[in-house]
């Protein structure tokens, strides 16, 4: 019988939450909750949601007692796992937010997106948290023609929603060759609108700022249900004027939250620290970012100390929302992985990766963020990011604030605020349906490399019309 291929290195590390969790100390954890207390705003999830929320609240109003409640510790989830992009692409699709709206409300969203990766940065500079952040912007590049023309097309689009001459430059193959040499490429465009993150760093050390502010945080406490001012553990319960609902994929692990939030896979592997003949070869020495324009998408990160991480969908989504908490990555995942790298780097063919890990997104149902309130039962709920919650955390967290404080303020306008999903179909048809867009999206692919053509591929086409994306 043939064995399943996997890639072996003795020092190969498979799961452990991430790498970048790995790379930080993470010796002494925040105790428990020991019994039932009672709070002005109780924050479920220990992620960005939760810390930015925590902590303009606290700016704004010190004398409030704000508690956050997280099972495992702050940054485990989507916060300490991600590819470390704090992009200023909008959190959802623009023309859904037009349509509930209006145009210059899906602009002013747009807007507050680019304002969101600026408050980001200067917050981490002027608290101290700003470790290997870095603001040198995002590049996609484009590596055949179908990609070509997508790119082209997406440019045209962001510029009639908002997007400025000093905010998106197109970039010919030449252009591009001086920041990153990726192989076969085209073209594409950069953005300024992008800063480079060490997930778990910026997380943990935002945690220590909401630490000095006196939000107290609850690590290794699992809510189980969350009603009207009343938030209910396994450690106790805590009852609140507000509680915010801020666990992003985790959100199924609710009573009643099964089928909001789609939770997707996504998997990321990093490279040994390459050698600067390494990095010649490449040509990527600055801190963008790098995405390609593939369906199945690619997504790319050098980081401080010399590394290429590089992240995808992999297995995009397994039977009944399960995944594996510590991170474990499917064999075929990493194959993938490594195998991508070679392709858009080819004198990385051969590299060593030190880890793979994998982590889960929230997708919504129409695949657009949300911000919401109940006010009769003092629950609000922020999150569906789609994979742009490094600044949408912030944004998020902003809006929380002044939907608490009670302000009718430009954030509470946006049109991401008060906007409702229907919930995702029952299993199997939620299996079936996520795995065959991203087999659609696969096949696309190799389609698109396999010939010349500059349009789309049919079964990418007729996957996003019946996703809806």
């Amino acid at each position: 019988m043939a064995t399943k291929a996997s890639y072996s290195d003795p020092r190969f590390v498979n799961g452990e939450v991430s790498f970048w969790m790995r790379s930080t100390d993470q010796a002494n954890r925040r105790p428990a909750l020991s019994g039932d207390i009672t709070v002005d705003v109780a924050i479920v999830g220990g992620g960005l949601t939760g810390l930015w929320t925590a902590y303009y609240l606290k700016k704004a109003q010190p004398s409030l007692s704000v508690a956050i409640i997280e099972r495992e510790y702050v940054g485990f989830g989507a916060s300490g796992r991600n590819g470390g992009w704090m992009s200023a692409e909008p959190a959802g699709q623009f023309r859904r937010y037009a349509k509930s709206g209006g145009v210059q409300a899906a602009r002013d969203l747009q807007r507050e997106m680019f304002g969101a990766v600026t408050e980001s940065v200067r917050t981490a500079q002027r608290e101290g948290f700003d470790e290997d952040l870095q603001h040198d912007g995002l590049i996609h590049v484009a590596t055949n023609a179908a990609q070509l023309t997508r790119t082209r097309h997406h440019v045209a689009q962001m510029r009639e929603q908002g997007w400025g001459e000093d905010d998106v430059f197109e970039m010919t193959p030449t252009d591009l060759e001086q920041r990153v040499r990726v192989e076969g490429t085209q073209g594409g465009y950069w953005t300024p609108h992008c800063a480079r993150v060490h997930p778990a760093k910026y997380t943990l050390g935002l945690s220590r700022v909401v630490d000095a502010l006196g939000v107290k945080i609850y690590e290794s406490t699992t809510a189980l249900s969350v009603a009207a001012h009343q938030v209910g553990t396994d450690r106790g319960v805590v009852s609140a004027k507000f509680i915010v609902e801020a666990l992003e994929g985790y959100t199924l692990s609710l009573k009643g939250k099964s089928r909001k939030l789609l939770p997707m896979n996504s998997s990321m592997v990093i490279t040994e620290p390459l050698s600067p003949a390494q990095l010649d070869e490449v040509g990527w020495h600055g801190a963008e970012l790098v995405g390609d324009a593939a369906h199945s998408f690619t997504y790319m990160h050098r980081t401080q100390d010399g590394r290429i991480a590089i992240g995808g969908r992999g297995v995009p989504y397994n039977f009944r929302s399960t995944f594996d908490r510590d991170g474990r990555t499917a064999d075929s995942a990493v194959l993938q992985l490594k195998q991508r790298l070679g392709e858009l780097f080819p004198t990385l063919a051969d590299v060593r990766l030190d880890q793979s890990w994998s982590g889960v997104l929230g997708a919504p149902r129409d695949w657009c963020a949300s911000v919401n309130f109940d006010r009769p039962a003092g629950v609000l709920s922020a999150g569906g990011y789609v994979g742009h919650g490094l600044s949408g955390t912030n944004l998020a967290g902003r809006t929380l604030r002044d939907l608490i404080m009670g302000e009718d303020t430009q954030l509470t306008r946006l049109p991401w605020v008060g906007r409702k999903a229907r919930n995702w179909e029952v299993e199997p048809i939620r299996w079936v349906g996520a795995t065959a867009l991203y087999a659609a999206y696969r096949y696309a692919d190799r389609r698109e490399y396999a010939t010349i053509e500059s349009r789309t591929h049919w079964s990418a086409r007729a996957a996003d019309f019946l996703s809806g994306r």
